[in-house]
């Protein structure tokens, strides 16, 4: 299923309807997404005490990627894959992660259509950490004036 040599948690055909698309009438409505995601991460510390605090929750990955889809509101689903996975690696203890979104209507003579993206703990963690640093310098300079 998966080729890796961590240990994976996964998200198969999670289901969104979110507004996505570049057109004005796409802008209008919402759309089915399909969204798969693999989280890799040491589930060992679970597979040991069997409680679910040493666990990463893929109720909670559900809710937060079902939500974010609905407040991003991409035009495209580059932008709210690359989106999703930076907030992933923000918010859950993974090291890497791949995630596919469809839309499995935009395209009558296909099953679906999408992309499938897969990112780094340390590349999206830097990247933000730069970000934050950014802003600190821009408000503390705004301070100073």
């Amino acid at each position: 299923m998966f080729h890796t040599e961590s240990d994976v948690v996964f998200v198969k055909g999670l289901k969104v309807e979110a507004v996505i698309g570049v057109y004005a009438w796409e802008r209008a409505i919402t759309q089915p997404l399909l969204i798969d995601i693999a989280l890799e991460t040491d589930i060992s510390a679970a597979a040991v005490s069997d409680d679910v605090d040493d666990a990463l929750n893929y109720k909670a990955v559900c809710d937060d990627v079902s939500e974010w889809c609905k407040e991003i509101k991409a035009k495209l689903l580059e932008h709210l894959a690359g989106q999703i996975a930076d907030k992933l690696l923000t918010k859950y203890a993974c090291h890497k992660i791949t995630l596919s979104v469809a839309k499995p209507t935009a395209i009558a003579q296909a099953d679906a259509v999408g992309v499938q993206i897969t990112r780094y703990a340390s590349a999206s963690t830097d990247k933000l950490a730069t970000k934050e640093a950014a802003k600190e310098a821009n408000n503390s300079q705004s301070d100073d004036a």
